[in-house]
């Protein structure tokens, strides 16, 4: 049944003169499990998260949040909903603050944001919550350095926290391993399994062993349409899967998620 699942599309469907991105996508994501979203470039895995959080419209196709149909709202209102996206390429301010960052976060969560004018001390009272986050994304001893100094893989925690602070119900996290060498992204997995709990996470994601290692369901896309859906087991064993997806790669991937 419907309600079983917090976040759906039916015929989801994206069209650029012509060429079909997104064609008939019927995607269902149970709340409280991490869904990830695999394919080849080109498959159309972002430009169904730019649908999901309406940065692009649908050409045809409806989408359903806890039931309800959300394909004609806007994208401050769906965020306001719970749906909450992490960028792919890292989305945090590199001159101010871990702490400031987060701040702003939760300022644009207030409906604050824009209120440059205010004075540092009236806005103290954010700073507590703020380092809460922090602490529960592993950066509390980062507070006060800038983001441009962090590291890859603790500028992407913060990206985390920074999407932690609009209190979402479903995180759409965009390829968050991208880039990271081995132990940032252990660390970043270890983050990801922590954070969803009591929460769904809908995930783009190319790194086959962090899919094998943290996500209940997968659906793979291939030329803008679903392919295959299922847990890692059935998906990584699907002939058309592994050739129009994993492809050469398919064992050294398979063997470095054992």
């Amino acid at each position: 049944m419907t309600q079983e699942f917090i976040l759906e599309t039916r015929g989801l469907t994206k069209e650029f003169r012509g060429f079909t991105a997104v064609d008939d996508v019927n995607l269902r994501v149970r709340e409280g499990h991490i869904h990830a979203l695999i394919g080849p470039n080109g498959a159309g895995k972002t430009t169904v998260f730019n649908l999901l959080t309406k940065f692009l419209p649908p050409t045809r196709g409806e989408i359903l949040y806890r039931g309800k149909p959300i394909t004609n709202m806007r994208a401050n209102e769906i965020a306001r909903l719970g749906l909450v996206r992490s960028f792919q390429i890292s989305a945090v301010f590199a001159h101010m603050t871990a702490m400031e960052n987060v701040r702003v976060a939760l300022q644009r969560r207030l409906g604050t944001s824009f209120h440059f004018w205010k004075s540092e001390k009236s806005l103290e009272h954010l700073n507590e919550r703020a380092i809460e986050l922090l602490d529960e994304v592993g950066l509390k001893e980062y507070a006060d350095v800038l983001t441009v100094e962090m590291p890859y893989g603790r500028k992407r925690a913060l990206e985390v926290a920074t999407t932690l602070a609009l209190d979402p119900t479903v995180m759409l996290l965009d390829e968050p391993t991208q880039g990271m060498g081995a132990e940032d992204v252990d660390r970043i997995v270890e983050l990801i399994r922590r954070v969803a709990k009591g929460r769904t996470v809908l995930m783009v994601e190319h790194n086959l062993s962090v899919v094998s290692r943290l996500c209940d369901r997968i659906t793979v896309l291939a030329r803008g349409s679903v392919l295959a859906e299922g847990d890692y087991q059935s998906v990584s064993r699907d002939p058309r899967v592994r050739e129009a997806y994993m492809g050469s790669d398919a064992d050294t991937q398979e063997e470095a998620s054992a």
